[in-house]
């Protein structure tokens, strides 16, 4: 989905004068994809929903305090870790980030990825690859290559500099490159998803 920053604007700005038909529509537009991230931090899927629906009633609170927005997903991407960071702090509850929720969340198994089986082949040791990168190098790929958010954005999400997620998404696809075919695997995927 491309972002249209008018549209987001538009919806935004309609939901902090009250519009409860905006407010709905920016819940259904991106609770998937909230559920989809929150899960990577907490393996309860019903405390995943529980934190979403506090940002989201926190949200319709303080609706008239809110500042202009022109990417919803960036700012509710970028609210819900810090909700999520703050209960574990609480509770010491932030898990590894799961990289089969993720494939399951998206409804690509690896079979569907490639066509034949040598496609398949590599599409599982990336896959396996892929679950041995620390927490922030997965969460950075998650970000930037399924989310399609920018190194600026992801920075603001992680709470980490720029410098950090550009030299974490590099150690990532270096590692990736040691095998020209996975790249290229890593890159077709990426494609698949984006479309």
């Amino acid at each position: 989905m491309i972002h249209d920053s008018q549209h987001d604007t538009q919806i935004w700005d309609a939901f902090r004068l009250g519009d409860k038909n905006a407010y709905a529509q920016v819940y259904e537009l991106y609770f998937d994809s909230l559920y989809s991230y929150g899960k990577k931090f907490m393996s309860d899927p019903t405390r995943v929903e529980d934190a979403i629906q506090d940002l989201f009633i926190t949200l319709w609170r303080t609706r008239e305090k809110l500042s202009a927005v022109d990417n919803i997903k960036f700012y509710l991407f970028r609210s819900l870790r810090r909700d999520i960071h703050r209960i574990s702090e609480k509770e010491n509850v932030f898990n590894k980030v799961d990289f089969d929720s993720f494939l399951d969340s998206h409804n690509h198994p690896a079979e569907e990825y490639g066509s034949t089986d040598s496609d398949r082949e590599l599409t599982q040791k990336l896959v396996a690859i892929l679950k041995e990168l620390p927490r922030r190098q997965l969460e950075s790929i998650t970000l930037r290559y399924y989310e399609n958010f920018s190194i600026a954005e992801i920075a603001s999400i992680m709470d980490v500099s720029e410098k950090t997620v550009r030299n974490t998404l590099h150690n990532s696809l270096t590692l990736l490159r040691k095998n020209s075919n996975m790249l290229y695997t890593f890159l077709k995927l990426t494609l698949m998803l984006w479309h």
